[in-house]
């Protein structure tokens, strides 16, 4: 999956001359947390969010007045604020690359290029989307954790056991075991009940480690 199916298409904009208090004003109507800052000449200079501009405003604790405290915040301007240089990310980008690169710089959301130009943005809520995607969250059945032992074909060995018993397969994700002899595998099966699907699975792998049925979202 990759970054252009994920992202937000054609992101509102703002420039770096926009007072923060008129920013503020155009997040809580557009519902957005971030804004991408273009140039007048349409080139990405930054990105501010939310949390930068409440920042940028005075302390409740402040001995100003209200006209004080609104006459300064009319002149503080959003290139003050904002985040530059920007962490971006290409539209080509797999998915699971874009969420390494937010962890790994502790940011929620990116602008997304493509030769150059500003095509969108992804952020944090569209990562939980796409975990949701991949767990098949919404759907019903039974959802089973393993640890399996790690050669070429365990897991096709548990998909075919699962299939033959006419088990569903919705989801199958797999993650790194406790060492290098074991990994760990996530199932979400559907037309079988969790005693069938124990059955199944349980002489195929090294430990069940949870098995719970789910039932589909209404």
């Amino acid at each position: 999956m990759l970054v252009r199916y994920r992202m937000t298409p054609n992101p509102i904009t703002i420039g770096p001359d926009l007072p923060i208090t008129e920013a503020l004003e155009q997040m809580r109507q557009k519902k957005v947390h971030r804004f991408p800052v273009l140039d007048g000449k349409g080139k990405l200079v930054g990105i501010v969010s939310h949390s930068d501009l409440l920042y940028a405003a005075p302390s409740s604790a402040t001995s100003l007045n209200m006209w004080e405290v609104t006459y300064l915040l009319n002149q503080i301007k959003v290139k003050e604020v904002m985040t530059h240089p920007v962490i971006t990310v290409d539209d080509d980008c797999p998915i699971e690359d874009a969420a390494r690169l937010m962890r790994s710089n502790a940011i929620g959301g990116m602008p997304v290029m493509r030769a150059g130009e500003l095509v969108g943005i992804i952020t944090e809520s569209d990562i939980f989307d796409v975990f949701l995607e991949l767990m098949m969250a919404q759907e019903g059945g039974v959802r089973l954790t393993a640890l399996a032992p790690y050669f070429k074909g365990s897991m096709a060995q548990i998909t075919a056991a699962i299939t033959a018993q006419g088990g569903l397969i919705h989801a199958l994700n797999t993650f790194r075991g406790e060492d290098r002899t074991t990994w760990g595998c996530v199932l979400k099966v559907a037309d079988i009940s969790k005693e069938a699907l124990l059955a199944v699975v349980q002489p195929l792998v090294v430990e069940i480690l949870d098995v719970r049925e789910i039932p589909r979202e209404s």
